[in-house]
């Protein structure tokens, strides 16, 4: 599957996740809000929903115009701004939770999915199998890794280019990760 478009038409994605472009570019906010409104979502709320292909042609805006480290940095903001199940306490768990929290923020529709699997004490590699960026994925894997860390220790989240990539035309990415 490609970058950029949607699954299927008439899936929804919630307001919170779409605040997460606004709040990743919080010093260029009026560029954000502009590009939302360019691609038919004007003034974001976070508790009303939004067409995906419509966020999606405002992700590939981006990644056009303002580069791949604002993708990043967007997939950094969706464990803070997104809706998230409750109850997570260790990497491992958050990892595995973000499909649950992928779901959470989309309806009407097949969307893809996020799988994570543990292959080590301290390692595991998370299958993405949905329409986003590779580099949004990423900065959504490393910030959840980041936040349920243990003390004192530093995550590592590495795209797999061995394998298939969206990027390339594939239908999954793979990233591993050590904490």
């Amino acid at each position: 599957m490609a970058q950029f478009k949607a699954m299927e038409l008439g899936v929804m994605v919630s307001g919170s996740a779409v605040l997460s472009v606004v709040e990743a570019m919080e010093a260029y906010k009026s560029m954000a809000l502009r590009i939302l409104e360019n691609h038919g979502i004007d003034n974001p709320k976070k508790d009303q929903w939004y067409p995906q292909q419509a966020w999606l042609d405002a992700f590939k805006n981006i990644a056009d115009h303002v580069g791949p480290a604002t993708l990043r940095m967007i997939g950094e903001k969706i464990p803070d701004t997104a809706m998230w199940p409750p109850v997570v306490n260790k990497v491992d768990e958050a990892l595995a939770s973000i499909d649950i929290a992928y779901h959470m923020n989309h309806r009407d529709g097949e969307i893809g999915h996020y799988r994570f699997e543990k292959t080590g004490e301290k390692t595991g590699k998370m299958i993405c199998n949905n329409p986003y960026p590779c580099d949004f994925d990423f900065g959504i894997i490393r910030a959840t890794s980041m936040k349920f860390a243990p003390e004192g220790t530093t995550p590592l989240v590495t795209h797999d280019k061995s394998g298939s990539c969206r990027r390339k035309g594939g239908n999954t990415c793979t990233y591993n990760i050590s904490w």
